[in-house]
């Protein structure tokens, strides 16, 4: 029986994508005879501003035997609960949206449905005070979740705001460490197989061509692979998502950093703010249709609070995505695959569930075409739904949702389109009647804000690069 296995995976491009894939890639495929290559050339920067994160980051290095508390301190992490978002329904307004849920669910019934019923009935409330993760970022806190809650009150889930940067330098050693072979060298030429277009090797300046059955592109914006050799052709959303360009700059750290993302509206667009233990990263992104380049530059400089690092320095983009993300034996990753505004630290999340695919749907030398087209149809679902989050299109819930019905609900809370029907099996409870439970659960959540500690004194005891191995937050 002829062997049809992959034996020479090359990855185009370090940084976090890259380094992220070759790292849990390696790690799957530990003792086969699988040979992973990395190419990059430190001559050609990487984006790098991919500082914010969601839950699911913890579980991917949790994968390759990685802690909280090691991560955080090898890249000047902070903890995130969640997003909170100024300025987007009117000025002097905020909201968080939290990882977590809202309140307790009762007889079947979703939580907000009793939340909406109290509120017609003349008692509103904030739904963010049912929820714990909310309810710390606010009071500045932060404490590990229970590992067994007794309700869905204590359920919530939180995530790190880290320097991109440092991550990447921790998954090259993880992947180093595993085997994984990298060449410096910048890439002069993309060798195509005659026959069937497929990638053959890649021809470096040094004179080496590195070969390989499988390649993963993660080369960036440009898509060295996917797009200036096998042409393989962008579908564009600016019709949808206006904003296209983005001013990046990291500022000087201050004390009692948040437990959350800062994102607050501007003229022609949103700027962000992400702490970090050593600095914090901004950014202004912008619709260039709208306002120009150097006015956005002076609303972000503006807008920082701590004296600059650095010069802003000016990121173009097109929202929008490959048509295809596998073609022939490329497959792409990261900013090469496409890419949206940053609005909810999405970017990083989909390299994971990129590499989940790569894993799930790993060929053979074959390539079977139904691989392939598996592939390219998860990942345009899984970025439409991305989107549609963003623009909050219409609220369906699929099985690759990468955001949750709580999300949606805290975003459309923040912005007061609220449902003004309930569950008719409501019909018959009297209002009154859920004024005393609900009144409750928001008891119960500032009882336990009010005994939890501040996030500076977490990141103090367990999380400075310098302090001693502890393990008691995990």
């Amino acid at each position: 029986m002829q062997d049809h296995r992959i034996r020479k995976l090359v990855i185009v491009g370090g940084g976090t994508a890259g380094w992220m894939a070759a790292a849990a890639l390696r790690r799957h495929f530990h003792g086969g005879p699988l040979e992973i290559t990395l190419v990059e050339s430190e001559a050609i920067g990487t984006v790098g501003v991919g500082e914010a994160t969601i839950p699911t980051i913890r579980g991917f290095y949790q994968q390759l035997g990685l802690s909280d508390i090691e991560v955080m301190r090898a890249t000047q992490a902070t903890c995130k609960l969640g997003i909170r978002f100024n300025g987007w329904l009117r000025e002097g307004q905020s909201f968080i949206h939290p990882f977590g849920h809202f309140g307790q669910d009762l007889r079947g019934v979703p939580f907000h449905h009793y939340w909406r019923k109290l509120a017609q009935a003349g008692e509103p409330t904030d739904i963010a005070d049912y929820s714990l993760g909310a309810s710390l970022a606010a009071a500045g806190k932060f404490m590990a979740p229970p590992r067994n809650p007794t309700s869905t009150l204590s359920i919530f889930d939180w995530a790190l705001h880290f320097d991109a940067g440092l991550f990447a330098q921790l998954m090259r050693r993880v992947a180093e460490d595993n085997g994984v072979r990298r060449i410096e060298g910048k890439i002069t030429k993309v060798k195509l197989r005659p026959e069937d277009g497929f990638v053959a090797g890649l021809d470096l300046e040094s004179g080496e061509t590195v070969e390989g059955d499988l390649f993963i592109d993660c080369s960036g914006f440009r898509g060295l692979l996917i797009e200036e050799a096998l042409h393989t052709g962008y579908e564009s959303w600016s019709d949808l998502l206006f904003c296209d360009r983005a001013w990046a700059v990291q500022s000087e750290g201050l004390d009692n950093p948040p437990p959350y993302t800062d994102v607050t509206a501007h003229s022609a667009g949103w700027r962000w703010r992400i702490p970090l233990q050593h600095r914090y990263g901004n950014g202004y992104v912008f619709s260039s249709r709208h306002i120009r380049d150097e006015d956005a530059l002076a609303e972000l400089k503006a807008a920082v609070p701590d004296p600059l690092l650095h010069e802003p320095r000016l990121i173009h983009f097109n929202p929008g995505r490959r048509k295809q993300v596998w073609n022939k034996n490329v497959i792409a990753l990261g900013l090469a695959s496409g890419f949206l505004e940053p609005l909810e630290s999405t970017s990083i999340a989909l390299i994971e569930t990129g590499i989940e695919k790569i894993k799930a749907l790993f060929p053979d030398r074959d390539f079977a075409p139904e691989l392939a087209d598996e592939f390219n149809d998860w990942s345009r679902r899984e970025m439409e739904r991305v989107r549609d989050f963003i623009i909050l299109h219409h609220f369906v819930r699929y099985r690759w949702e990468m955001f949750a019905p709580p999300s949606w609900m805290a975003i459309y809370a923040g912005f007061e389109m609220l449902p003004e029907a309930v569950d008719p099996s409501l019909d018959g409870v009297d209002p009154k009647a859920l004024s005393a439970p609900l009144a409750e659960m928001r008891k119960a959540v500032r009882e336990v804000v009010a005994s939890a500690p501040p996030h500076q004194a977490f990141l103090d005891q367990y999380c400075r690069p310098a302090a001693a191995a502890s393990s008691a937050a995990e």
